[in-house]
């Protein structure tokens, strides 16, 4: 009977001697879960695929590097989260540009963000989260927390960028509500 390497045996056999049976081993284990984690994320599936092989690459070619710190479970849903991001964002010299002068633009005025955060202290935040539909809920996390842009959160959530629009709106409103 053959003996099942750890996860760290694993990435120590593939960084050290490029061992394909290691990688082989650590891709059945983990790229079934990776791809469900990020469809959950993302209605694309040419893009979740895409990202779990680009994740999966960079462990083979070495880019990404695990220094034993926490599980590998989790080092690759970083890994992938991050690519999703990118890959979302269409990262390029045009939407760092872009990114830039969106910044620049807007460097003085406060986003309603900034201003429902900043009246955290007179209310509670996490209590009116939880009161958000699922679905508004879902829409501040891809906007608010991971950073997407409107178009980049309708292709995530699956859903057309007026409704992201919309539900941002409305989730926005029912927390300036429940924090005055």
């Amino acid at each position: 009977m053959r003996e099942t390497r750890s996860d760290g045996d694993l990435l120590r056999a593939i960084a050290a001697d490029g061992d394909r049976r290691a990688f082989e081993e650590l891709y059945r284990r983990y790229a079934p879960w990776l791809l469900a984690r990020l469809r959950g994320r993302c209605a694309d599936a040419g893009v979740v695929d895409d990202v779990v092989q680009e994740t999966f690459l960079a462990v083979w070619r070495g880019t990404a590097k695990y220094r034993e710190e926490g599980d590998v479970a989790g080092w690759l849903w970083r890994i992938g989260s991050r690519r999703l991001i990118a890959a979302l964002r269409g990262d390029g010299a045009r939407g760092r540009l872009r990114q830039a002068l969106t910044r620049l633009r807007h460097r003085d005025e406060a986003s309603a963000e900034e201003r429902v955060l900043a009246g955290v202290e007179h209310g509670d935040l996490a209590g009116a989260l939880v009161r958000l539909s699922p679905e508004l809920r879902a829409v501040l996390q891809a906007t608010v927390i991971d950073g997407l842009t409107t178009r980049e959160a309708a292709v995530l959530l699956g859903i057309p960028p007026g409704t992201v629009k919309t539900r941002a709106m409305r989730a926005r409103q029912q927390l300036r509500e429940a924090l005055a």
